[in-house]
């Protein structure tokens, strides 16, 4: 929020005092399973989200332990190549469906209508149903493991012909699953819109919202726009196995390379549909920690903006090697390079934050620096695979890996940890176990290190990404890869148990502001935060 914005409300709280006065509200909240069932109240459909997708992402690692202990040494010892393939399909397919984009929307379903001084979503019942969907998705998902011929083993990007043509069963139940996730995200994205497009308090001009109102503004049109295209995608994969069609069969007039075209057209987006919103969580924890204003806060808005319009020009940067013409290669290369500007501004503006303020190192804070210096380079390595004669060595690569990683575990994950860190407090009422926090936090950056930096050496070495099996030379780096990908997933048992201590409260209690130096609507309200706010509207100056 900018330093000009203060705060006026109907008498000390940020509400009505009637509304306030129990600071528990236990005589509002329904009891028992079916509250959980049949609420619409934005805070808890934000818990639901939360806790579905820290279970998905417990789900997704266990996969990945899968992964790495197959490939800590060479030859086959631990599970079949094609169960191989199934693990790292869901193992994607549940990282980015399951774990990052729910605790995304979570976060928004706490925080959007608190930070706007909303009384809750525009669209409560939608809300509801667009979380209940997301517990069969899954279901359906992994269920397909279990099929004759097992589950999908195409890859999280399944390309076709791979997935038109692959013999298990289990596409069907993987289309579906992908429909219903596509179904909740958009009903999501609709009611962020409806909700910060409608509901903003009096006085809250658009330049006076928080920057992750902001950010997930954005996010939630760049939902609207590509789902269909992934919906698209899938059903042309379900029909070309199922119902005779040739979208991509060749022998049938098609074109595999257009899967790919509509794929990415999808898959650029969404990758900054994962990391626009942990830009507004940085954007609202560097400022806190330092003291300090936001550095350039309409700069940030555009740049925000900038990279949601760019995303949907460099999808093709994903296919340097389909046989490009040279000025394709040539567009892409360069709108690529250009979308790194907007980025680099950002990074600027933390940094500028940052320098010459008051800092402590709070956990949250020690999440979001390490997520600017680890993004960062998640970033510089994408900016490699952007220069189309180089990515014909990188491509298809575990320099790929390293890169994505980087930015959706390091960038994603990490500033998804950083917001329950900074706001759990105030949902909870409670300080956390701030001495497990700071355990959780350095063995997960070190072992996070350990895990996806030699990934960049095997990768320039060119160790092909989802094989099974490798050669001798790249034995050393992978026992190193994997000890460090067991050291991470144990790392987050901590996590585990700091939230359960957390949501049991036991803990410290904490003050409204909780962290001196918060600004914005959501630090005006009691702590624990009652279960209706904003009855009454607070007026923003």
């Amino acid at each position: 929020m900018s330093k000009a914005t203060e705060i006026i409300s109907p008498e000390h709280g940020a509400a009505d005092p009637h509304d306030t006065h129990d600071g528990h509200h236990d005589h509002h909240a329904p009891s028992g399973i079916m509250r959980w069932v049949l609420t619409t109240n934005h805070k808890d459909i934000g818990t639901l989200y939360l806790w579905f997708a820290f279970i998905m992402f417990l789900v997704g690692g266990a996969m990945a332990m899968v992964i790495r202990a197959e490939l800590f040494q060479p030859g086959l010892q631990i599970v079949e190549p094609n169960f191989f393939n199934q693990m790292t399909t869901v193992h994607g397919l549940i990282m980015v469906f399951g774990a990052v984009m729910p605790a995304f929307t979570g976060l928004a379903n706490w925080l959007v209508p608190m930070m706007i001084g909303a009384p809750d979503m525009a669209l409560p019942r939608m809300n509801n149903w667009s979380f209940w969907i997301l517990p069969f998705a899954f279901t359906i998902l992994l269920a397909s493991l279990f099929v004759e011929g097992g589950g999908p083993a195409f890859g999280w990007t399944f390309y076709a012909p791979l997935s038109t043509t692959y013999s298990g069963d289990s596409t069907a139940l993987f289309v579906f699953s992908v429909h219903i996730m596509g179904i909740s995200s958009i009903m999501g994205a609709i009611n962020v819109i409806v909700t910060i497009v409608n509901m903003r308090a009096p006085g809250m001009t658009w330049m006076k919202m928080p920057l992750f109102v902001w950010t997930w503004l954005i996010t939630a049109f760049l939902l609207i726009a590509v789902m269909p295209v992934l919906a698209g995608a899938v059903t042309m994969v379900l029909t070309d196995k199922f119902f005779g069609t040739s979208f991509f069969d060749a022998a049938g007039g098609g074109d595999p390379v257009m899967f790919q075209h509509i794929f990415w057209f999808f898959g650029h987006p969404e990758v900054y549909i994962m990391i626009l919103p942990a830009f507004g969580i940085i954007s609202q924890i560097v400022p806190t920690f330092a003291r300090k204003p936001l550095f350039g806060y309409a700069s940030m808005v555009y740049a925000t903006a900038s990279i949601a319009l760019l995303s949907f020009i460099v999808w093709a940067h994903h296919m340097f090697t389909t046989g490009m013409p040279v000025a394709a290669e040539m567009f892409f290369m360069f709108a690529t390079m250009l979308i790194s500007v907007p980025t680099g501004v950002k990074v600027f503006n933390w940094v500028a934050t940052m320098w010459r303020g008051s800092m402590t190192f709070e956990v949250p804070m020690l999440f979001a620096l390490a997520f600017i210096v680890l993004f960062t380079i998640g970033g510089l390595s994408g900016l490699m695979l952007a220069i189309t004669p180089v990515d014909f060595q990188y491509h298809d690569t575990y320099f790929v890996v390293a890169h994505f990683h980087y930015v959706l575990v390091t960038g994603a994950i990490f500033s998804i940890m950083a917001a329950v860190y900074y706001w759990i407090p105030k949902w909870t009422g409670r300080m956390f176990d701030v001495t497990l926090a700071k355990w959780h936090f350095w063995c997960s950056l070190i072992s996070v290190n350990v895990l996806f930096f030699p990934m960049h050496f095997v990768g320039l070495a060119g160790m092909p990404r989802r094989i099974p099996d490798y050669a001798l030379q790249f034995a050393d780096f992978n026992k190193w890869i994997s000890l460090g990908g067991f050291a991470f997933g144990l790392s987050q048992l901590i996590f585990l148990v700091v939230m359960i201590k957390a949501c049991r409260k036991q803990g410290e209690p904490v003050s409204d502001r909780v962290w001196e130096g918060a600004e914005g609507l959501e630090w005006e309200i009691p702590s624990p935060a009652p279960y209706h706010t904003f009855e009454t509207p607070p007026v923003v100056k």
